[in-house]
């Protein structure tokens, strides 16, 4: 069996026993598949240093070696706040008037690449299969080629990938484009960004895509395709049935006294929808002023990336909207919003999802979206919450029987949420029937080894062979 070195930008060290439930599902995914490979996963430390000095704080937990680097502050502020977050992810999420073009930017990112290359090229053994995870090392395939690494590897992007003419608009796009080319295997979430990427080499790169997503560059064969993500259903789904989920569930059942609630849980970020979500809810509460009182909006929004000043931004507005609407609707023992900032494990999370008669996930744009999945995974089948999703993101093409809208338009999620309040049983537990099976089909389990053994296969699949969403 090959060896999985996995690299990313930041490493999840596996937990102690009995603690692994505060671990998100693609860690415990990939935790899962680097003990059954002998691997390795590399990334940076989340810690500063005033040098850069290369040096590998090595570890090994629960069957899992990992590797990790500190970098400098210059580092993360032109790699990490500037490139990645401050140009690609506003970028590769439509936002093009967020998108952020500062040649220091740029060189910070292909300096910390090439730390990367340096730092883990000593560590890859020649049958290895190197699997490179998103936006932030796009080009470390590239980089690791230079060094003499001639393994499979495989890159795969978490988020969307924006249409030609967006791209078009970033400085050296081509050159960050090739350099991903160097991969044996590019993977996307779903078939719409896949067929974005295979439009720009067409058509700005004049390469030929074979029938089968084969892209020819350069005398090779590099393959690529949709493997769209899952939760660990089986983890989820137990977690959601246990003492800590129950004190949740129960939890917050009591504290909104018979009231219905709809739940959103999202990181603080542009990309999410918030502002809209939050309109939207103070629509539907000004169109049906009878039923005002008698449903909550928990909302779970842990802040991120607080050195960024349009995420700063995003904070403040929430803050006004929420005061707007909870000024405009609250009682004395009623509040119509709840706003959180701050995280919660996830099997509190389950129980969260269990107690809510909605769940709200609405982004403007997404490469996949779990919390949807979760959400599903965590309902009681003989009594289901209704899934009101966007149609923007990743999920959408999966997850056909939720309730789909646009979040763009305030109108359209007022009126799904009136829907999904006065649906019958028999429509829920129709609809989450459906939901429940392309769930538990398509998990993160499943897409782990979709893309394994793309990578380790020594041509790429044939046309009959690759999956694309349900």
């Amino acid at each position: 069996m090959k060896r999985l070195v996995v690299i990313s930008n930041r490493v999840s060290v596996p937990k102690a026993a009995g603690a692994a439930g505060a671990q998100g599902g693609l860690a415990v995914a990939l935790n899962s598949a680097l003990r059954e490979h002998r691997g390795i996963w590399f990334g940076w430390s989340g810690q500063e240093t005033e040098e850069f000095t290369g040096h590998l704080d090595m570890q090994r937990n629960d069957d899992v070696t990992t590797a990790t680097i500190d970098l400098e502050p210059q580092d993360v502020e032109e790699y990490y706040n500037g490139y990645a977050n401050r140009t690609l992810w506003p970028l590769f999420h439509y936002r093009i008037d967020l998108t952020e073009y500062d040649r220091n930017f740029g060189e910070g990112y292909e300096r910390v690449n090439e730390r990367f290359a340096d730092s883990v090229s000593p560590l890859i053994e020649p049958d290895d299969l190197v699997w490179i995870h998103d936006y932030h090392l796009l080009p470390l395939g590239s980089m690791l080629r230079r060094r003499g690494i001639k393994n499979r590897i495989g890159l795969f992007l978490h988020t969307p990938w924006p249409p030609t003419r967006l791209l078009t608009s970033l400085p050296f796009h081509e050159r960050l484009v090739s350099s991903m080319l160097e991969c044996d295997v590019i993977g996307f979430q779903t078939t719409e960004w896949l067929e974005s990427f295979l439009h720009y080499v067409q058509k700005e790169m004049g390469l030929k895509v074979g029938l089968d997503n084969t892209i020819e560059y350069n005398g090779r064969k590099v393959l690529a395709r949709a493997f769209p993500i899952g939760v660990d259903y089986e983890e989820f789904t137990e977690a959601s049935r246990g003492a800590e989920a129950q004190e949740a569930y129960e939890r917050l059942k009591s504290s909104v006294r018979g009231r219905k609630i709809m739940i959103g849980v999202d990181r603080l970020d542009y990309s999410k929808g918030l502002g809209e979500r939050f309109e939207s809810f103070g629509r539907y509460l000004g169109d049906h002023p009878d039923n005002a009182g008698d449903v909550v909006l928990l909302q779970i929004a842990p802040p991120s990336r607080g050195d960024v000043a349009s995420y700063q931004q995003i904070r403040e507005d929430l803050e006004r909207k929420t005061g707007h609407i909870n000024g405009a609707h609250a009682d004395v023992g009623f509040v119509p919003i709840r706003y959180v900032n701050r995280g919660y494990p996830r099997a509190q999370l389950a129980g969260f999802y269990r107690a809510a008669d909605i769940g709200l996930v609405t982004p403007l744009r997404d490469g996949m979206n779990l919390v949807a999945k979760e959400y599903i995974a965590a309902q009681d089948p003989e009594n289901p919450g209704v899934l009101i999703l966007s149609q923007f993101a990743g999920a959408a093409h999966q997850l056909k029987d939720a309730l789909l809208i646009n979040p763009h338009s305030i109108e359209h999620v007022s009126e799904a949420i009136e829907r999904a309040l006065t649906m019958p049983l028999a429509e829920r537990k129709k609809r989450h029937e459906k939901l429940l099976a392309s769930v538990r089909e398509q998990d993160v389990i499943r897409w782990r080894e979709d893309f394994v053994n793309a990578l380790a296969a020594k041509t790429p699949a044939a046309a009959s062979e690759v999956a694309t969403p349900a």
